[in-house]
Order: structure tokens, then sequence, then C-alpha cells
């Protein structure tokens, strides 16, 4: 996890630009790096850097040798560099897995490069020789890309979108700031004078297909079929793998258990292979959560049975209320249900860089939109439609859990892994028949769950433990989270304020003023960039006014069962 920032063309002084790249310095605190384009002064790179892995040779832009008219700034984890490697015979100069990336182009270009790349990536490469440069990032969007291109062809590029909106140009007073498409790369021309022109804007990854790169993956070809067994079988492997490839790395490896399905199987087969592969040190996990909250006591369960040095965090309404602004400053957001979600992740996160040395961080994003785990989805009127919705999320995470996990964690310098979201484990998952996938006997992500029942990786309660908003799990069962906050901000936020919302904005108008309060935040920061929220994430089949899974009638709560 890293933050690159580059500039194309820029008019003004580059100096004075770069102080936009220091307010992603959160995202790589141990070494930060501006180096200019040799041949185009009005180019230049700006990279900060967390070293998980190459601590000589893991500065950036990567340069080589053998291709000294390419540069390359990328955020990510590549794990396949060495079957990559392997199968093509490259010969690497270092140790960083993301030197693959320049060996792939060279070898068969940018469309190659993006589809056989397994893993999390946004990066920016620039080819001086035949003045090209391309973005590109992962399919789900794990790692955040962010780009404004002006019409006559100053380009900015940012792991976040805070680098680029101060920045400075002659012929806009405000150019527009953009995330970039995950699944996606971008060819542009580069001219003499340092501007570019867009080329073409190219798909190369739909996540329900198998991906290139599956054919030099570690785990060889499937059984097929769709009987149960066989399907189940092809589940567990493929999820061992997804976490066991996540392994790669050179600082030490922590998880988040909220005591819930995901993250609890995730930490059970992490720590399950950590012990296969003789790593020395005990798996942290943790938790976060007010006074006997229902993700506590789950999470303490599961720490238990699998054996984890797991560690509690617990917050107070205060505490989660005074860090509403900065989490809103950090997520460039102010969806509702990603605000309330990001209040308990950004504070365990702090928690962790502040008293543990645990850099890269599991968790369990990913899962809900995969394996249809939201509650909603009790109230599909077809498995087909249920199977719509779960690839409508999906291709939606980058605007909503995927940035929730990426912007929380990385505000605290950490590196987060998200095995759910393996492309090869989300394109099998996908490609099973839509009945298989729905919720079955009022349970939901039933096939996920049966799928391990008898691998006594997690307590049955656990495993057969019912859906809880992360926003609601940390708050007690008598009062959710989203309870607290909304009876806090109803003495912040007027009538009259709310009355008149559409007035002040119109886009994506708040209807509670709950909403109004997290937009005020945001307008405070990021004005005049609504835009970077389509619309609000909300339930659907239901006529939900809340996003909270508690306001929903399916939800029961522990204590009512």
């Amino acid at each position: 996890m890293c933050g690159i920032w580059a500039l194309f063309g820029s008019d003004e002084c580059l100096s004075v630009q770069c102080l936009s790249a220091m307010k992603i310095a959160h995202r790589g605190p141990d070494a930060f790096r501006f180096e200019n384009v040799n041949g185009f002064t009005n180019c230049c790179f700006g990279f900060h850097r967390l070293a998980v892995v190459d601590q000589l040779y893991g500065m950036q832009p990567i340069r080589v040798k053998k291709f000294p008219y390419l540069w390359l700034c990328y955020n990510g984890e590549i794990y396949n560099f060495k079957q990559l490697q392997k199968q093509f015979g490259f010969e690497y100069q270092t140790l960083v897995d993301g030197e693959v990336i320049l060996h792939l182009y060279n070898r068969g270009g940018i469309e190659q490069t993006a589809s056989m790349l397994d893993g999390v990536f946004a990066f920016i490469l620039l080819d001086t020789a035949n003045r090209k440069v391309f973005l590109a990032r992962d399919t789900y969007g794990v790692r955040p890309l962010f780009k404004v291109l002006t019409d006559d062809g100053f380009l900015g590029v940012c792991s976040e979108a805070k680098g680029l909106i101060n920045l400075k140009h002659s012929t806009s007073l405000c150019p527009k700031v953009e995330p970039f498409l995950p699944g996606h790369y971008e060819v542009l021309d580069l001219k003499p004078s340092g501007k570019v022109a867009s080329v073409e804007l190219v798909k190369f990854h739909s996540y329900k297909d198998e991906p290139l790169h599956a054919a030099c993956d570690t785990v060889e070809t499937l059984p097929s079929g769709f009987d149960l067994e066989t399907v189940k079988s092809n589940i567990r492997i493929l999820f061992e793998n997804a976490v066991k490839k996540r392994l790669m790395a050179h600082r030490r490896i922590g998880c988040l258990l909220s005591g819930g399905l995901d993250s609890s199987l995730v930490a059970a087969v992490l720590l399950k292979l950590m012990k296969e592969i003789n790593i020395n040190y005990p798996l942290q996990t943790f938790a976060i959560g007010m006074e006997n909250s229902p993700d506590l006591v789950a999470a303490r369960k599961v720490a238990a049975h699998i054996g984890s040095e797991h560690h509690e965090v617990i917050f107070n309404t205060e505490e989660g209320i005074q860090a509403i602004e900065e989490v809103i400053f950090s997520l460039e957001t102010y969806d509702i249900t990603t605000v309330r979600a990001s209040i308990g992740m950004y504070l365990v996160s702090k928690y962790i860089r502040k008293k543990t040395d645990s850099v890269v961080i599991f968790s369990g994003e990913g899962s809900d939109e995969l394996t249809q785990g939201y509650i909603y989805f009790h109230k599909a009127p077809s498995p087909e439609e249920a199977a719509e919705e779960s690839e409508r999320l999906l291709k939606e995470l980058y605007l909503f859990d995927v940035l929730r996990a990426d912007r929380t964690t990385a505000a605290h310098g950490l590196e987060l892994r998200v095995p759910f979201l393996d492309h090869r484990f989300t394109s099998y998952y996908l490609s099973l028949p839509a009945e298989l996938r729905i919720p079955k006997n009022g349970i939901e992500k039933y096939l996920l769950r049966e799928s391990f029942e008898d691998s006594n990786l997690l307590p049955k309660e656990i495993l057969w433990r019912p859906k809880e908003a992360f926003s609601d799990g940390i708050a007690s069962v008598k009062k959710s989270w989203f309870s607290f906050l909304q009876d806090y901000i109803d003495q912040q936020i007027d009538d009259l304020l709310l009355e008149k919302a559409a007035e002040k904005y119109p886009f994506n108008p708040p209807k509670t003023k709950e909403s109004y309060y997290y937009r005020q935040i945001f307008e405070k920061h990021y004005p005049g960039q609504s835009n970077w929220l389509p619309h609000y994430w909300m339930p659907r089949w239901v006529k939900a006014t809340d996003p909270s899974a508690r306001t929903l009638k399916h939800y029961k709560s522990a204590t009512q069962e």
C-alpha cells in the first residue's frame, strides 16, 4: 500500500504543485520521492512508500537498466510475479513484485500486462521511447486511482482525490477530478510539450470471466460440474488459495475480526496457513465495538477457537462522533452507510498503527456482494435477479465497501488484503448456477457456510451467525450505532436546513438530518465534488428509508431468537 501521484504537462511551477502530493503522505509513511522526467521538465512523479517488500530497492518510480525508457509508479501487490517470471523467463533486477509490469509490457504491450496481473493495483506507466502514458486499475478497484485531464492536455493522477483538487492550471480554475474505472486501462499519447491526449479507455477484465492469469496459477484445473460436493470442495480450495497467495509480505500480518462469517473465515484460514508455512509470530486479530456489542462477543469466541493473539478496541459514543469529520475527509464520500461503517474501522486502524507492529491487514470485504450476504437478498424476486444484483454490487464496490476499507486503513499507513475479491475465487463463484447462490432456509450466504461446515475452522454458532452490518454489530443489541449518531445529529441540524436541502444540494439531496450533516462536512473539504458519489447505497426490493440492516423486517438480533 503506497501513495502514487504524477503530473504531465503542468503549466505551473512543479515545486508548488508537489505540495498537493503531500496530501496523501499517510499512505506511505516510510519514505517519499519526487522525481522529474528527463527531457520533460513539466512532468513528474511523486511517491509515498509503505515498505512491505524489498526494503533496499523498493523506491519508485521503478526504473531498471534493461528498460531505461520505462518509468513505473504503482500501488498494489502482484501475487503471481514469481509464476510469471518462471513462465516467461524474466530477469528481475529487484525483489519488488511490481517490477513484473515492466517486463510484461516489454513482452506483450499494455493489454497483456493488465490481463496477466493477479493482484490489486493502480499504476502509471510512462514509455518515453514510444511517447505513451498508461493508466490501469485492478478489476474491483481495491487500490484507488483518481485522475484529472484538462481540455489542453494537462494530466494529474493520484491515489486519492485530495492530491488533485488543489492543482493549479492556467486554463481551468477547477479541473474535473474523477475516479479511474476499475478493470480498465487507458492509453494516452505524450506530446513533446509534456501534454497528453487520450487515445483509448479499454475494459481488460470482466469479473465473471476467468482471468487470463489463471493459466499460470498455483491451483490448476478444478473438477468441473455443479454437483454440491464438487462445488463446495472447489470453493474451499480457491478460498484457501486466495488467502495463501496474499501472505506475501516482509512486515507483520494481522487480521480484522468482527466475529461475523466473513472476517472469521479469513482469520481462521489465515492462521492455519501461517502455521503451515512456519511464520514464527502469533496472528494478531482486532475487534472493535462499544461495551458488550455483539461483534466483540462473537470475535472473542472466534479468537479463542483459532488461537489468535486477540485485541479488543472499545470506543464510546463521544469518540465515534469526534472522528466523523476526519473520517469523511479520509473517505472522500458522504454516503450514509459508508460513513457509519467507516468510523469503527478508522478507530481500529488507528489502534493497530499506534499500539502494534502489524502492518499488512487481512479483512473480509467483498463477501457480502459476491455471496449475497445482505439481508435484503431474502426479498429477491428470483435467483436470476439476485445474481444480477450481486454483479451490480461488485461493479460498484469501489464506491462503497472497498473505498471504506482502503481509506480507513490507508489513513493510518496500513496495507489491506481482501481474499474474497480474489479474481479466480470470484469468477468461479459467479459461474455457479443462480439458484445455488441465493439464501436458503432463511439464511444468507448458505452455500459459503455449507462449504466450510465440516472443516472445524470455526465454531458452529459463528459459521451460521446471521448477518450484522459492521455499523450495527459494533453497538449494543438494544441500540444501533446509527441510532446514537442520529440522536447527536438531531441536535446539530435545524429542521429548516433539511427542508431546504434540495435547493442547497440539488445532486443527491440529503433526505435526513444525518445525511445532511455528512454532506455539509464533505462539501467543506471537497466543494462541488458531490458527483464522486453517483447515488447513495440502499437495499433493494424493500421499502427502505435507511441503509441499516436493523431497520429491515427480516433482521432478528441474537437476543430475540
